[in-house]
């Protein structure tokens, strides 16, 4: 006999850390937030937007289907255009049959792609590979699901191929928010990639976060299952910012965009890169991204940056917020959580609140490792 209201699932879901991140920046305007992947809210496409969703609705057949209801696996013409879109991303190095529209699907966001294939694929006990660290919003879905994760170390310049002999899921939200450096390849390249790779990827963070729009290419049998859950989920995603993507991508305004945003973001991390040499002790050290939102910071092992350590509670009364770096890490057995690392975000913050956030950080991590000296 069922002895509680909630269902195993519900009872074993915590809360998201990103949910007591964002409530704690929404509660006080006054906190910058080197926290959120927000993206940079200058540099949204309202222009762009306007003007494709202008002539989608201007067309009263255009119109009227966007807004309708459309299919379960999305829009075909943004399957076909987002497979176009990200075979060129890969510089058209995989088979044809690895970005084939049939096995795409559109989701809302990348997140929902991310639930539905560990639901199809992962039972409570599983085991899964997850970067080290890693997304950490994800590991909210590992853990409601019953599943336990392992981490693969995430070296300067990616995975560490040691400890990796199976790559089973490419989570792909930043890769086309690259500034520098050399492109990297998606797994679909790899021999077999078609069969054995499931990529998820995601319009948000290159586009506008508002526009909750995802995408996944997958193979069977997982394509014919993660198709059934979403049925069971929402039956098909906003069929109106579908065709808002479509006619980005097929007008040319979302390279237009995507070529602009990459400038933007080069330039707010070279502003954060110089705050950090400027502001941070010189025990603390960094790696500098090339591309995306975000810095990683590493502390001496002896400087806790935890949600329950002095750093961040000292860093919340000198209203600024950062990511514990903890977070981002899977409950692995196999090793203890780091906790004295952070994630820093200059992807929402200003350009002045990106120098006083790492300002006001510096000042803390100064305070408590120059009383470290004194003892």
């Amino acid at each position: 006999m069922k002895t509680h209201v909630l269902s195993e699932l519900g009872r074993r879901t915590e809360a998201p850390p990103i949910s007591w991140l964002m409530a704690t920046a929404l509660a006080r305007p006054q906190l910058i937030s080197l926290a959120a992947g927000f993206t940079d809210n200058e540099s949204l496409p309202v222009k762009e937007a306007r003007e494709v969703l202008e002539e989608i609705l201007g067309s009263p057949g255009m119109g009227q289907a966007a807004l309708q209801y459309g299919t379960t696996a999305g829009d075909p013409t943004l399957r076909r255009l987002s497979a176009r879109h990200l075979q060129s991303l890969d510089m058209r190095g995989g088979s044809p049959e690895a970005y084939a529209p049939a096995r795409m699907i559109i989701t809302n966001g990348s997140q929902q792609m991310l639930y539905m294939v560990s639901e199809a694929l992962c039972d409570p006990g599983d085991i899964v590979l997850v970067e080290d660290p890693s997304y950490f919003v994800y590991l909210g879905i590992v853990q409601s699901h019953g599943v336990r994760a392992r981490g693969v170390r995430m070296e300067r310049d990616g995975l560490d191929l040691e400890r990796l002999e199976t790559v089973l899921v490419e989570d792909a939200a930043y890769r086309e928010l690259q500034f520098q450096g050399e492109v990297v390849k998606s797994a679909l390249t790899i021999r077999g990639g078609d069969d054995r790779v499931i990529y998820a990827g995601t319009y948000s963070k290159p586009f506008a976060t508002g526009c909750r729009v995802g995408f996944g290419l997958l193979p069977e049998p997982v394509l014919s299952t993660v198709l059934r859950i979403k049925g069971n989920h929402d039956f098909g995603s906003s069929n109106i910012l579908q065709q808002l993507l479509a006619g980005l991508l097929a007008s040319g305004r979302y390279e237009g965009h995507l070529a602009q945003l990459r400038q933007r973001y080069a330039h707010k991390a070279s502003i954060m890169l110089k705050a950090l040499k400027e502001h941070f002790p010189r025990e603390v050290e960094w790696w500098e991204p090339s591309g995306g939102l975000y810095f990683w910071a590493r502390l001496p092992r002896n400087l806790k940056s935890g949600p329950k350590s002095n750093v961040f509670r000292t860093a919340l009364e000198d209203n600024v917020l950062y990511v514990p770096g903890v977070l981002c890490y899977a409950a692995d057995p196999a090793r203890p959580k780091p906790d004295h690392e952070m994630r820093l975000s200059f992807g929402s913050a200003t350009e002045a609140n990106v120098r006083a956030g790492i300002g006001r950080l510096g000042a803390v991590l100064h305070r408590f490792l120059d009383r470290g000296r004194r003892k």
